[in-house]
């Protein structure tokens, strides 16, 4: 005999009925639900973070204005005059040149934090970002999100299953003592406080190309 939770079945949200941008939406509420239950995730502080890749290839090209992106136009004067100091070193002693370039790419990973309102704390070795982020610069890349949005709608309905069963197996006991009442409002807050976020995030406005960072990591 089938119980109550395995007779409830989620809908998984399906293309047609969200489009395009509500899946890009879920992708961004799973990241923020990772980084709402962990230590903030620096991607951009990895050598294989977007940031670093772009500073290496300014340097090989000589433009700087491949980095000023991740930076606000009142941090440019500041890049703009330590990545010229750094350039007229590549041609020089490499063990200098690596320091100075080091010193480069950490102040620029700092100022780009600083954007985002976040703080420093070093650059990160190549492979440190999250399964999904990695996923994120892959589809960019390969230009397809399907591989993305699959995982995400997995992961997000077995957090949704798995945190809604809790909620039914609690109510069960939820009056027989304080412990078991509070047990349950623990899972029942769990539930809610996740469709809620999904709710807030759905309808938060979306961001118009303004220039602020805010919220990328």
């Amino acid at each position: 005999m089938k119980t109550k939770e395995e007779n409830v079945t989620l809908r998984k949200p399906t293309k047609s009925a969200w489009g395009f941008k509500a899946n890009m939406r879920l992708l961004i509420m799973v990241f923020a639900f990772i980084l709402s239950s962990t230590s903030v995730f620096a991607h951009c502080d990895s050598y294989d973070g977007p940031v670093i890749k772009d500073a290496l290839k300014a340097l090989d090209q000589n433009n700087v204005e491949l980095v000023l992106k991740w930076i606000e136009p009142q941090q440019e004067k500041e890049i703009i005059s330590m990545f010229n100091k750094t350039y007229q070193l590549r041609s020089g002693n490499k063990e200098v040149y690596a320091i100075v370039e080091k010193h480069f790419l950490e102040n620029l990973v700092r100022l780009h934090r600083e954007t985002e309102g976040a703080p420093y704390t070093g650059l990160k070795p190549a492979g440190s970002m999250t399964t999904l982020v990695e996923m994120a610069d892959n589809s960019i890349a390969d230009e397809n999100v399907e591989v993305v949005i699959k995982t995400v709608n997995n992961h997000l309905e077995e957090m949704l299953r798995v945190r809604y069963a809790e909620v039914v197996k609690r109510s069960i006991t939820k009056d027989s003592s304080v412990e078991e009442g509070r047990a349950y409002v623990v899972a029942y807050v769990q539930y809610t406080h996740t469709l809620e976020a999904l709710e807030h995030l759905l309808h938060a406005p979306e961001s118009h190309g303004d220039g602020n960072h805010a919220g990328h990591h």
